[in-house]
């Protein structure tokens, strides 16, 4: 019974969900158009600095695609860092945990001006499923100032880069 069950499992094709089709030029375009803005608005390129503010990991996921194959934001400009002292933007993903609401306080004051929050995904922006957790104190709206929300659980990478766009563009001078 348990051979026929493993081998039914072995010649089986996976239950995965078919990746849905980019247009390359497309993404490309509109990262471009991102890091134009960034330097109109900033005067450099973009400095992202992402924040687990106690989330389930699907929005680091797909933040994590910004810098793959795909997306590659690195060749426009747009890149990752470490250290909050060197980012533009924060991206703050899940509902703040109470045990992470002071590294996300901290993660705040230490992010030079101008410094943008945006929370990612539902649950930074009302707790989503979390909502009403005992180990939840709720949106990342409660702990810091957010300048926008990308809604979706997740959303997709191309969700992202044109929320950040349109931040930069909000806040670019005359």
């Amino acid at each position: 019974m348990v051979w026929r069950h493993v081998a039914g499992r072995l010649f089986s094709p996976p239950l995965t969900v078919a990746a849905e089709k980019l247009d390359e030029r497309e993404i490309a375009e509109l990262a471009e158009r991102l890091h134009a803005t960034a330097r109109r608005t900033l005067g450099r390129s973009l400095s992202i600095r992402q924040v687990d503010a106690g989330s389930c990991n699907g929005c680091e996921l797909e933040i994590n695609m910004l810098n793959s194959v795909v997306y590659d934001l690195e060749r426009f400009g747009l890149h990752f860092v470490a250290s909050p002292r060197h980012a533009d933007v924060m991206m703050v993903t899940g509902p703040t945990a109470r045990n992470m609401r002071e590294g996300l306080l901290r993660t705040h004051a230490a992010a030079g001006e101008p410094k943008f929050v945006v929370a990612v995904g539902d649950c930074a922006i009302d707790g989503g499923v979390f909502k009403g957790s005992y180990a939840v104190d709720g949106a990342v709206a409660n702990a810091v100032q957010v300048d926008l929300v990308i809604r979706g659980c997740p959303p997709s990478p191309a969700q992202m880069l044109v929320g950040l766009r349109l931040l930069l563009e909000a806040n670019a001078g005359p």
